[in-house]
């Protein structure tokens, strides 16, 4: 009878270890999936992988004889009633050189509406050497209502290119953009219902209440 709690500590120690060790597993999963995000978009920056192009803030160095043709492609997602084109189909440009395309974005509809930019390149292994000095993929884009607006992409293709013994075949790039829209808002339910009954006001009384009343 006196040794049932000797063999009793032990089981508790060992369920307090297991319990101890769950929770650390979870809280690991739980850190690992918030920084996910931001790790995956850190990699595809540093690495060009899936064809994520790189950011600078000046041209490079040299401009090499060697040159290349870069084409771009406009595309928008549904929902967003956008015509959005480029100014030019195509460019022939030398490695090293800086380029500034336009692209042209319009609301074709009777409401404001936003959208943003997600981009990559092809093939997606000259990801790591399509470098953009500034580019529209990084704001959101808010137009009123048949608004057009024209956007600016500055870029060059890296001279490191032709280190790359894999890109030696390579002569055509495609830079895609795709613009998908934004939700915009709420709108707080006051508003709503002014918008609803414009003759709907708010008055406020001497003691600070809030009754709406129609004039």
């Amino acid at each position: 009878m006196s040794e049932a709690p000797n063999h009793q500590a032990p089981s508790r120690r060992r369920d307090v270890i297991v319990a101890a060790a769950c929770g650390a597993f979870v809280a690991v999963m739980v850190g690992a999936a918030f920084a996910a995000v931001p790790f995956y978009n850190w990699f595809c920056r540093t690495t060009g992988f899936a064809g994520t192009t790189q950011v600078a803030s000046a041209a490079p160095a040299g401009v090499l004889d060697r040159r290349i043709t870069v084409r771009f492609d406009a595309n928008v997602g549904p929902g967003l009633p956008w015509r959005f084109t480029p100014e030019v189909n195509s460019i022939d440009l030398r490695i090293g050189e800086v380029a500034t395309i336009y692209y042209t974005i319009t609301n074709e509809s009777a409401r404001p509406t936003a959208g943003q930019a997600a981009y990559n390149v092809s093939p997606p292994t000259v990801g790591a050497y399509f470098t953009k000095i500034n580019c529209f993929c990084f704001t959101e884009q808010r137009l009123a209502p048949g608004e057009k607006r024209e956007m600016a992409v500055v870029f060059f293709v890296d001279p490191t290119l032709v280190k790359d013994s894999d890109q030696d075949d390579l002569n055509t790039i495609t830079l895609s953009y795709t613009f998908f829209p934004l939700r915009e808002p709420d709108r707080p339910a006051a508003a709503n219902a002014a918008l609803a009954d414009p003759a709907a006001i708010v008055r406020l009384d001497p003691r600070g209440a809030a009754a709406a009343a129609h004039e």
